[in-house]
């Protein structure tokens, strides 16, 4: 068995800055260390229990197969915070027939990212033996 000790998930947008704006500053997410200099450094934020990291550029978007999925504690209130920063909802908060909440958003690159919100009273809450 492979020992995992730290993971991070990598993004090679099309335009780092407009990335770093957005994470940064429109999703809010809190820088844990930066490299390099200009515009081509490398920015990694704190994502939970993991790291995204935005560094390097690449010509084409991702592949619309890649998505990321956040939970946050109030997903109705994480609506409200980002679409008052224009962040791009693609999908409004829905309560999913399997018992989360979630909505959509996109970042500049088209990204789809996944808010969630696990009820207090949902399965996944559950822990046996803890």
């Amino acid at each position: 068995m492979v020992h995992v000790l730290s993971s991070r998930t990598l993004l090679r947008p099309t335009d780092p800055e407009r990335s770093r704006l957005f994470y940064g500053e429109q999703l809010g997410l809190s820088v844990y260390r930066e490299f390099g200099t200009g515009p081509e450094r490398g920015t990694v934020y704190f994502l939970g229990g993991g790291f995204l990291e935005i560094s390097g550029r690449s010509d084409t978007p991702p592949s619309p197969a890649v998505r990321m999925w956040l939970q946050v504690e109030d997903v109705t209130a994480a609506h409200e915070e980002l679409r008052t920063k224009g962040v791009d909802i693609v999908r409004e908060p829905v309560k999913e027939p399997w018992g989360l909440i979630e909505m959509w958003v996109a970042d500049p690159d088209g990204t789809r990212i996944v808010l969630v919100e696990v009820p207090a009273d949902h399965p996944i809450r559950h822990r046996p033996g803890i």
